[in-house]
């Protein structure tokens, strides 16, 4: 079976019942989001400020940092921003490199800062955000290679920044599960196999594939990403047609060995769903040491609705306990 064999079967399925409490995220961010005009209508920039806007309220309150600092870091294609948050307990003495989502084009450390925080406090570990440039200013690989040198950088830097080298994560949700599921396998195809403890990997894209069941089922837009989204967000990210089948980008469609342990965060309501579960399989079938939970009636994003959501709060804890159980 080919990676982007359609993959329908008929009927595609009823949609399953989201939890009430991500039910009234969706309703208080699509009510946010309809006092602006679509994002792929307007200027890039624009639609940046928009998305700020709907989610700064997401981003705000949370757990209190013992520290937060920012740094510049060198890579191959100039400086990149990173904040770095320290929680008041350390538990793990390593880093929780963390990639935000955002289709490769919206979002940022800071409509992503809760989320980060949240890591931090609930694992007792320093959390890195990378600020990596987005599209369509950088495209496909760039925002990968940025990434793959920010990680090498905190290796690098490990005793300056007062961290364990030998306890390095990485990790993202959507675009930014993407990055770092490429992060991985940049790392092991350049023999650094073992530089990273492990990745978390939050509902991301892994294919090329939209004729999924759960496309169907849940990309019309009624909760949250679209199936329309989700081609704009590729347009703008691949600069070139082969790029699409590019390895580091179109995961399923490379080889999966290699790789370190693997925590998967998988929305039910969510068109990635059946990407996700696919990965699931294929890092299964080649013995690799991967843990996956299917967070039922969950929607893309629903990370975010912590300060509402108790499931949200449930895959926080998940990930923490994971993490300290891979720390060594």
């Amino acid at each position: 079976m080919h990676p982007e064999d359609p993959a329908f079967t008929l009927p595609t399925g009823a949609p399953a019942p989201v939890d009430p409490q991500i039910r009234e995220f969706l309703s208080r961010m699509a009510a946010d989001a309809a006092k602006y005009p679509r994002r792929d209508t307007v200027s890039i920039a624009e639609g940046r400020r928009i998305a700020e806007a709907v989610r700064a309220p997401w981003a705000q309150g949370g757990p209190a940092m013992a520290s937060t600092d920012e740094r510049y870091v060198p890579t191959r294609h100039g400086p990149v921003r990173v904040r770095i948050h320290t929680p008041a307990k350390r538990v793990m003495p390593g880093a929780f490199v963390y990639i935000h989502g955002g289709g490769f084009v919206l979002f940022s450390i800071d409509t992503h800062d809760r989320v980060m925080r949240e890591y931090a406090e609930r694992a007792g570990i320093v959390v890195i955000g990378i600020d990596y440039t987005r599209a369509p200013e950088a495209k496909f690989p760039q925002p990968l290679q940025e990434c793959v040198d920010v990680v090498r950088w905190v290796h690098a830097q490990a005793a300056e920044l007062g961290i364990d080298p030998r306890q390095l994560f990485v990790g993202g949700d959507s675009a930014g599960g993407n990055l770092s599921i490429g992060t991985c396998m940049t790392l092991r195809d350049e023999g650094e196999p073992d530089l990273l403890r492990g990745a978390v990997l939050n509902y991301g894209a892994y294919s090329n594939n939209l004729f999924r069941n759960s496309v169907v089922r849940y990309g019309a837009g009624d909760y949250g990403l679209s199936l329309h989204m989700m081609i704009w967000f590729r347009g703008l990210h691949i600069g070139r047609g082969q790029d699409f089948y590019d390895r580091r980008y179109n995961i399923l469609g490379d080889t999966l060995e290699g790789l370190p342990p693997m925590f998967l965060v998988i929305t039910e309501c969510d068109p990635l769903y059946d990407d996700n579960l696919e990965l699931e399989r294929r890092l299964r079938a080649v013995g690799a040491d991967v843990e996956a939970k299917v967070y039922p009636g969950t929607v893309h994003s629903f990370l975010e609705a912590v300060s509402i959501a108790d499931v949200a709060g449930e895959a926080f804890d998940d990930t923490a306990r994971w993490l300290q159980r891979k720390a060594g």
